[in-house]
């Protein structure tokens, strides 16, 4: 995990432990079932923060016996969970309190709470999600946000960036929902404001879980770094061509490679492995995420590989 991605979780998770707090105080005041609702959603965020730490810890593991390609998915089962579990609980939540809000309506009480707590703590969000833009911009090049999201092989910081901007947008809508119960008295505007929150969750929960299950099947590197693994392959002196290659990522900074190579003709045995070992310690210098490598010599036949 990258400085950048911990500095994220980190804010992230502090901003989220304060608004929960608040949120619930402000719920016990005013009774607002959007409050409810967001605080829910604040202790979802905060629980979120610690699976993405848990997984970034075991995913540092060595191999082992069972698992020798180690357990860099890890990061991406976490961020599976935050999305199939937590977020998904707290949307159903919102909804249900929502139903319940519109068959039972009951007038806020004392509004300014609710208010107050909304807007310090869209503050707070704010300042959470700029942080995780940041590290965001450390590496997404110029690739525009969703390309970046949709992208990114890294889980944290997308994570952590729809987790903020689905956080603003819901404190927005808890907002826009306590000001019409207010100005109207009609209590079912906050059942429509918590059901609206809940409809957002779920929207976010299915856009991560889509994301994370094409990493844990196993993503190919991207254009850029495949070109780059085809750059340092061919431009050994003792390869000839590239006849195919395949990647996978293991982890988000962790790369499979498996290229079968064309090599100058006639050497012995000995002296093509000792070739396949420097090329293998060539890519590994180029690229430093390709840590397992496999080569195969072979033969271009009819101006394709096999």
């Amino acid at each position: 995990m990258t400085d950048g991605g911990r500095r994220a979780i980190l804010a992230a998770a502090l901003a989220n432990m304060g608004i929960a707090v608040a949120k619930f105080v402000a719920f016990l005041v005013t009774g607002a079932s959007s409050m409810l609702a967001e605080s829910v959603h604040s202790v979802a965020d905060t629980a979120n923060q610690g699976l993405l730490i848990l997984g970034g810890h075991r995913a540092a593991r060595p191999p082992t016996d069972e698992h020798p390609f180690g357990f860099g998915r890890e990061r991406y089962f976490w961020a599976f969970i935050v999305a199939l579990v937590l977020f998904s609980m707290g949307a159903v939540f919102a909804v249900y309190e929502g139903v319940e809000r519109l068959r039972h309506p009951a007038p806020i009480v004392d509004p300014a709470w609710a208010v107050g707590v909304l807007l310090a703590s869209m503050g707070l969000e704010a300042f959470s999600l700029r942080t995780a833009m940041s590290a965001a911009n450390e590496v997404r090049g110029g690739a525009r946000w969703w390309d970046f999201i949709r992208r990114s092989k890294s889980p944290e910081i997308p994570v952590v960036l729809l987790e903020d901007v689905g956080a603003l947008l819901g404190l927005l809508m808890a907002l826009i929902a306590v000001t019409l119960s207010i100005v109207t008295g009609d209590a079912r505007f906050d059942g429509f404001g918590s059901i609206a929150i809940g409809l957002l969750l779920g929207g976010i929960a299915w856009v991560m879980a889509v994301e994370m299950k094409s990493l844990l099947l196993g993503e190919a590197a991207s254009e850029k770094r495949q070109a780059e693994i085809r750059d340092a392959l061919e431009g050994h002196p003792e390869v000839v061509h590239v006849i195919h290659m395949r990647t996978e990522h293991l982890g988000p900074d962790e790369l499979l490679v498996a290229a079968k190579l064309e090599f100058v003709r006639d050497r012995s045995v000995g002296e093509l492995a000792a070739l396949i070992d420097d090329v293998e310690s060539r890519l590994r210098e180029r690229v430093p995420i390709a840590r397992v490598v496999y080569i195969e010599p072979d033969i271009r036949r009819g101006g394709s590989g096999g």
